[in-house]
């Protein structure tokens, strides 16, 4: 099912998988009528009903592959299926999302976001209390590293979010990508905390991802945005080259004086700093990560920012 966006993503995707009779939703589109009169159309085009649904799979927690759960389980209850670290964000869990607050309220200031940054995470409040009784009541199975649900191989692909999984049909050499490769846009490894408020180097993750999936056996990925991929591994070694370019780029910014993260961030991006704050700074910070662990750069804090040098 493909709901076309105007935006950068192009479309939002989610599948339906009909086994031994048995139906099941992977990825769950975003909460918006559309999204759901097009889930009810495909269901009545081929002779289904939601009754038929018998569980969800979900490749990540993010809003647009979650957004018509919580409106299935009201008609139908069955089990949804995500990794462990999907569960305390589908559950709304308080603690973490007070937790989440600060880890950005810390983050921004060492970055040396300044206004900027206390604005955006005065955003991450106000969102969080708006979206508070949003949490997925129904009963949440997970899935880990190997597993198999449909007959098809789970696999951990952390980077774009940290509970993230791709499905891999091994007969068919078919995967079910949700996010984590994207055919005309790279897909930026969002900076998260983990459950404990401790950031966890998502970029790094990501690129660990990337070449992890080189090792399966698929020549066709269905996409969580934007149309099907048929040539896999050479996207997804263009998306590590294209990664090593741009830290090539950053190490340069660096070399000319520019310190902070959010000084390197608006060099880089300009006009989208403000625009696009959040994509722009997780995108710089996951870089920045990914240089100093190759040593390339090191830092120092100055009065509680971070200063990058080369």
């Amino acid at each position: 099912m493909i709901l076309p966006n105007r935006g950068s993503l192009k479309s939002f995707n989610f599948y339906l998988v009909e086994n031994h009779q048995n139906l099941t939703l992977i990825d769950a589109g975003i909460n918006q009528d559309a999204c759901w009169n097009l889930l009810l159309q495909t269901l009545k085009t081929h002779n289904f009903s939601l009754g038929d649904i018998s569980q969800i799979i979900l490749t990540h927690s993010h809003e647009d592959h979650i957004g018509l759960i919580q409106r299935i389980l009201d008609v139908h209850s069955v089990p949804i299926f995500a990794h462990k670290d999907a569960v305390y964000r589908l559950q709304r869990e308080e603690e973490f999302f007070q937790k989440r607050i600060e880890f950005y309220s810390q983050l921004y200031d060492e970055m040396g976001c300044g206004a900027v940054g206390k604005r955006r995470v005065e955003e991450i409040r106000k969102l969080g209390e708006a979206k508070k009784n949003e949490k997925i009541v129904g009963e949440i199975r997970t899935l880990g590293e190997d597993d198999y649900i449909l007959g098809m191989r789970v696999i951990e692909t952390p980077g774009h979010s940290p509970d993230h999984i791709v499905l891999l049909d091994e007969d068919r050499k078919v995967l079910f990508g949700g996010d984590h490769l994207i055919g005309h846009i790279s897909s930026n490894a969002l900076v998260e905390p983990d459950r404990d408020g401790n950031r966890r180097k998502t970029l790094i993750e990501y690129h660990s991802s990337l070449k992890k999936c080189l090792n399966y056996d698929f020549n066709k990925v269905y996409t969580g945005h934007g149309r099907t991929i048929h040539h896999p591994y050479e996207l997804i070694n263009s998306r590590l080259e294209g990664m090593d370019e741009k830290a090539e780029k950053i190490v340069s910014i660096i070399r000319s004086g520019v310190a902070t993260a959010s000084e390197i961030a608006q060099t880089f991006y300009r006009d989208k700093y403000e625009a696009e704050f959040s994509l722009v700074m997780s995108e710089i910070i996951g870089y920045l990560d990914y240089i100093e662990e190759k040593q390339l750069i090191y830092k120092t804090k100055k009065t509680g920012i971070w200063h990058y040098e080369v």
